[in-house]
């Protein structure tokens, strides 16, 4: 009998049938976390994933899954950004420098924070239950609780303000700088409770008060914005023609930035002024066309089995046989 994961893959009917998964084809899942994508298209068809996690205890995790599939699942310890460059090495091992041009039939990305990581207290994700203020999606590099430690006011407002969307980031960012003069954070309920104090003990939304500066501080330490960005340059480098991208997100910032490169590379250029001289309008041909203008989200069924759900966001475009645009667009 086999084993299944713990969580629940968001949006996954909709994820399988926009990657239209075939006998014989290679897919890239960038976020292994659970390994609850990757054990779908594995089930789906008998097929190949190459899946990529930062988060060491991931790959780990993922070794029952590759012993259940064996030869048909590589799960490589790095994230999604560098996976143009890891992927080439796993499928041309014996090409010196590893083959160029597209390679895989279909990539799927779900972006943010993994269920295991938020419910895993010594992480440092969650305010739900105390533990470190890490919030590193690895072992490495600096936590939250040195940045807000060590940064500016005006760096950790900021922070707060761009990442989180949090229209109170000076207060929060002023009350942070105040209170470690004194003592220094180390726990994330401490964060927490001092985030509720500048509300007043107040929800937001329904919402505890502290749950976007948690957010920002998340996307800051991981560089999860740059990562997305690098991540679709990534995949547009890897896919064969009609090869298919899916990108399930969770919020806005996000959703942002999958739909502007997809409005770019679908053709379109969301800047350009119609009185331009057309000489100077200078566009690459479409490297992909959209499936969906408008993002699919969780079905109330789905909603009901998984809130977690609520704010997925999924798009998706099928590669076109134009080349890749140059890295500077």
């Amino acid at each position: 009998m086999s084993v299944k994961p713990q969580h629940i893959p968001v949006l996954l009917t909709e994820v399988l049938e926009a990657l239209k998964v075939r006998t014989d084809e290679t897919y890239i899942d960038g976020t292994f976390g659970a390994g609850g994508y990757s054990r779908a298209l594995l089930e789906a068809a008998d097929c190949k994933v190459i899946a990529f996690d930062r988060d060491i205890n991931a790959v780990r995790a993922a070794a029952a899954i590759c012993e259940e599939f064996p030869n048909r699942l590589t799960v490589i310890n790095k994230p999604f950004s560098q996976m143009e460059t890891f992927a080439r090495i796993e499928m041309t091992p014996h090409a010196t420098p590893p083959l160029d041009g597209p390679l895989v039939d279909g990539i799927v990305l779900d972006i943010g924070v993994s269920s295991m990581q938020l419910d895993q207290a010594e992480r440092g994700f969650s305010f739900m239950h105390d533990g470190p203020l890490d919030m590193r999606m690895s072992a490495e590099g600096e936590t939250a609780a040195d940045f807000i430690n060590t940064a500016s006011e005006e760096d950790i407002a900021r922070v707060i303000y761009e990442f989180g969307e949090e229209r109170r980031s000076r207060s929060i960012a002023k009350a942070i700088v105040k209170t470690r003069a004194a003592t220094p954070f180390t726990r994330t309920r401490e964060l927490a409770d001092l985030v509720l104090r500048v509300f007043h003990g107040r929800k937001e939304d329904g919402r505890h008060p502290a749950t976007r500066t948690f957010q920002a501080l998340r996307i800051q330490i991981n560089d999860e914005l740059g990562e997305l960005e690098a991540g679709l340059v990534a995949a547009e480098r890897l896919l064969k023609p009609d090869g298919r991208l899916v990108v399930v997100s969770f919020h806005s910032l996000e959703d942002r930035i999958v739909k502007k490169f997809l409005t770019e590379r679908g053709g379109r250029e969301p800047n350009v002024s119609r009185f331009a001289p057309p000489q100077s309008i200078k566009l690459s041909a479409p490297s992909f066309q959209i499936v969906n203008t408008r993002p699919l989200t969780p079905s109330k069924g789905e909603l009901d089995v998984n809130p977690r759900a609520r704010s997925a966001r999924l798009r998706a475009a099928v590669r076109t046989n134009a080349p890749s645009w140059p890295s500077d667009r």
